[in-house]
């Protein structure tokens, strides 16, 4: 979600609806932050709010992991075309078109908000400290949120991200605009800035990223399901250096579990 707008997310949408790039790897990232939801949400919820449908509109997503936890879910995007994926693939979950800055809900209408590498598409540090402030907004007292954006502590984004992202999207290194991010040291100030209170914070998705997308796409091409299998057990295991000490220099993202306060 960047300032080029709906316009622009639906021209992404469009383009992934008719080519699914990327299938291995999404399957690999899906799986990643399924269990880190695990082992963040509490269970017996009563509202779920996701602040993208991508991962649902072109892979298994994460909605499913929230539906065994609320007994009520929505996910918005900026993109209609997304949308329409998404909510084709889980049709009981509800949707709207919105922006995560200006959040068409109450205050207070959920009680478990999941931001995945949502807040890092803009192209101002301070748009993501206004949505932060939305989703405070939104989540009840002692509500959880769970936000991930890309961690530039490891030097592969923070290369990227030192670069034009229009040189990246031309050579075919980046597949869509990628905006400012924090660190985690920022990321938890601007947490706590807004009212939250940090309870967790740790590092995901540690393969390298352009590896995992190429060597993804060349299996994918073979269409053989024991490769595919073999090539998603193999990339899993490079998850391990989350226990490590090592692992902000890793992780692709940063990863914060919050509660209103």
């Amino acid at each position: 979600m960047t300032d080029r707008g709906a316009a622009y997310w639906a021209s992404v949408g469009d383009a992934w609806s008719r080519r699914h790039p990327q299938r291995l790897w999404r399957a690999h990232s899906d799986a990643e932050n399924r269990a880190l939801l695990k082992r963040w949400l509490p269970s017996g919820c009563r509202r779920a709010l996701k602040t993208d449908a991508f991962d649902e509109a072109f892979g298994e997503g994460l909605v499913d992991a929230l539906r065994e936890r609320a007994a009520e879910t929505w996910m918005i995007d900026l993109s209609a075309t997304v949308l329409a994926e998404a909510q084709n693939h889980h049709p009981t979950t509800r949707t709207a078109a919105a922006d995560v800055r200006r959040l068409p809900f109450p205050a207070g209408s959920f009680d478990v908000v999941v931001s995945i590498s949502t807040l890092d598409h803009f192209d101002d540090a301070a748009d993501i400290e206004v949505s932060l402030r939305e989703l405070h907004r939104v989540l009840e007292p002692g509500g959880c949120l769970v936000v991930t954006l890309d961690n530039p502590e490891n030097p592969a984004v923070g290369l990227r991200n030192s670069l034009p992202w229009i040189w990246l999207h031309r050579i075919r290194l980046v597949p869509y605009y990628v905006g400012t991010t924090l660190d985690r040291r920022r990321l938890v100030e601007a947490l706590e800035g807004v009212g939250f209170e940090v309870t967790g914070v740790d590092a995901i998705q540690h393969i390298p990223r352009v590896l995992a997308v190429a060597s993804g796409r060349l299996v994918a091409g073979l269409g053989w399901d024991r490769a595919e299998r073999t090539f998603l057990k193999t990339i899993a295991g490079f998850e391990r250096l989350r226990r490590w000490r090592s692992r902000y220099r890793t992780g692709y993202f940063v990863a914060v579990r919050a509660l209103r306060r």
